[in-house]
């Protein structure tokens, strides 16, 4: 019991970052874009990196060990596209216009005829964001049951990429409404289904939680996150213009991450 605590707690934080990047959109004046980019491209390196390194090899071991050599690579292998194409068809059923991911500037001002369109566009950032987030929480939720010290890493990266996705709920909302509160209220909302998603995953795959099961999901976790990676926070980081800055931030990420699978060896 007290792993599946620490499991709710480890993805309730990373989820729960989004009012970070709400509070950020109120006391600061400015973007700091650069800080933005090395930061998204830190999270890039450290999902890609634990993805490919550290997921994929446990789940392929594990489906290995219970189907065979063969039958065990086939199935992480599928499991693993399968992961892509999971968060690849919700990513396509989020309007372009409402995407979590369109950059969102601190410090732009709105005229007042498109303020109805904001908050329009707020309240669908934020249900996209948590359509988008879900996954994310079974995903964290399914490593920390299994392997604490390497969700730990998953859960700083995905708290730094979700605090631009709480950026993008609140500046929207707070020029619409011009309210500080419901601004962040809508932001820390949004990242609320990842414990949701935590919270499924317990209800439903733990009691039927086996070496085949894990396996499968582990490399389909592995699979979100290098999606993710590739397809939202490096292009999120280029957007702010600070492309090189985000490869530093990858490679730093990559060898923080390195660094710390092989002191808990």
């Amino acid at each position: 019991m007290s792993d599946v605590l620490i499991a709710f707690l480890l993805t309730a934080v990373a989820g729960l970052s989004t009012g970070i990047g709400s509070a950020i959109a109120f006391f600061a004046k400015k973007t700091n874009t650069k800080f933005l980019a090395v930061s998204l491209g830190f999270s890039a390196g450290v999902m890609i990196y634990v993805s490919m390194v550290e997921i994929f090899q446990s789940a392929q071991q594990t489906l290995t060990k219970a189907l065979g050599a063969k039958p065990g690579a086939i199935v992480t292998v599928a499991a693993f596209f399968g992961g892509m194409l999971l968060i690849a068809l919700i990513d396509k059923l989020v309007p372009s216009e409402e995407n979590p991911h369109e950059v969102k500037r601190i410090g732009e001002p709105q005229p007042v005829d498109a303020k109805k369109k904001l908050m329009h566009t707020g309240l669908f950032t934020a249900l996209a964001i948590g359509i988008h987030n879900f996954p994310e929480g079974l995903a964290t939720f399914v490593a920390a049951l299994r392997q604490p010290s390497v969700a730990i890493p998953i859960v700083v990266a995905i708290a730094i990429h979700n605090i631009p996705e709480g950026i993008a709920v609140s500046v929207p909302i707070y020029y619409a409404t011009g309210s500080k509160k419901k601004a962040f209220t809508y932001s820390f909302l949004s990242g609320l289904s990842e414990p949701l998603g935590a919270i499924i995953g317990y209800l439903v795959l733990l009691p039927i939680m086996s070496d085949v099961v894990f396996g499968i999901l582990f490399a389909g976790v592995a699979g979100i996150m290098v999606f993710i990676s590739v397809d939202e926070l490096l292009p999120s980081a280029r957007e702010y213009g600070e492309h090189h800055l985000s490869i530093y931030g990858l490679v730093a990420g990559m060898v923080i991450m390195a660094v710390s699978l092989l002191l808990f060896m």
